[in-house]
């Protein structure tokens, strides 16, 4: 029996299989609300064979957007554009559907990735970023606005606010982004954090926003409902967040009733240097399932079934996310469950379509029309 399409329980959720689509930013949005293009792509990936879709990167507030195109929930309009979307999902396919919830902090006013993702001046229709501390990401950009009291004050509740919207967009789990070079991985990173108060320096304090910041999500929303959060697991980058500040990070989400990490990386400095290759990351999630006991997802250029079904089956991360994979592959995870003997559920309008040689892919033997 494939342990790939095995079920998984996450506090009151359970998921039919450990497939999950990865977030995936569409650059499509209008300040912040979603279009037609997020109906398109979410309603797509909802038929993937995934357990679980979790929605792009949510930003919680206007300036926490990485691009002007980004998605956000910090309004009546971006919700109330999220329900027609959820509704549709909802009426024909069984996935979850999770959402990450983000702020880009000085990584935010970036241009599109096919308009060269740049930071954008404000002169030029940018916006003023903010971060842990008035240091640019990359020399020559102009600085971020160091967080002061008000500002971390404003970013947690704009965060218990975008949470309290999900809930009641019934969204059933939530992702608290803190990877990629985003605002909470800008304070867990000494190269983005050179604050000297509370807030920087040792690691506990380079730790206390982002456990602030789950904290406040994980109080906010519906205690039966789990809350995970991606992770850098390494800058990539020496002297930069590595893997043993990552384990530290995740034993104090555990007592925190943290229930899932997410394990990705880098994404703070340009200076990084990734050895790119299949499952390049899946030694982080296998480290901190390792050391913490906590359930882990792991992610980074797996696209092969049987890579995917191997990691999770000699118990190297419970769960595998996939992103280029199923845009390229919309219906990845139907073809996986062929290949490994699983199950997947499908509309009816589409059981007609499996191979004479799969007759139980859906769990459907007869399909009859007169």
């Amino acid at each position: 029996m494939s342990v790939l399409f095995s079920p998984i329980k996450l506090r009151g959720l359970t998921l039919k299989n450990r497939l999950v689509v990865s977030p995936m930013c569409q650059y499509s949005a209008d300040d912040g609300v979603a279009t037609d293009w997020h109906f398109t792509h979410i309603n797509n990936l909802s038929l993937s064979g995934a357990a679980m879709f979790c929605i792009e990167a949510t930003h919680v507030e206007a300036v926490g957007r990485i691009t002007p195109g980004c998605l956000g929930l910090y309004s009546d309009a971006c919700e109330a554009a999220l329900k027609p979307i959820l509704h549709s999902v909802r009426r024909y396919s069984s996935t979850a559907i999770a959402m990450q919830l983000a702020h880009a902090g000085r990584k935010a006013s970036s241009a599109r990735p096919w308009d060269g993702g740049q930071l954008i001046p404000v002169e030029q229709g940018g916006w003023q970023t903010v971060g842990p501390s008035a240091v640019p990401h990359k020399e020559g950009e102009a600085a971020p606005l160091a967080l002061d009291a008000a500002g971390l004050t404003r970013i947690r509740e704009a965060f218990v606010d975008s949470t309290k919207r999900a809930a009641r967009l019934g969204i059933d789990a939530i992702e608290v982004h803190g990877a990629h070079g985003y605002l909470l991985h800008q304070f867990l990173s000494p190269i983005s954090n050179k604050r000297t108060d509370e807030y920087g320096g040792s690691l506990a304090n380079r730790m206390r926003f982002p456990l602030e910041v789950f904290d406040a999500v994980r109080a906010a929303f519906p205690a039966d409902k789990p809350v995970g959060m991606r992770v850098s697991s390494t800058d990539w980058v020496e002297g930069g967040w590595d893997l043993a500040q990552t384990i530290e990070f995740a034993n104090a989400l555990k007592t925190r009733g943290v229930d899932w990490i997410d394990a990705s990386s880098g994404g703070v400095s340009p200076l990084q240097k990734i050895p790119l290759g299949p499952g390049y990351q899946v030694q982080f999630a296998e480290a901190i399932k390792r050391e913490t006991g906590l359930p882990t997802i792991a992610v980074g250029l797996i696209t092969e079934p049987t890579h995917a079904e191997e990691i999770v089956a000699s118990g190297k991360a419970d769960m595998v996310a996939l992103a280029r994979g199923l845009l390229y592959d919309p219906r990845w995870g139907w073809h996986a469950a062929a290949e490994l003997g699983g199950a997947v559920e499908a509309p009816p309008q589409y059981w007609r379509s499996q191979p004479s040689t799969q007759k139980a892919l859906f769990g459907k033997t007869t399909f009859g029309a007169r």
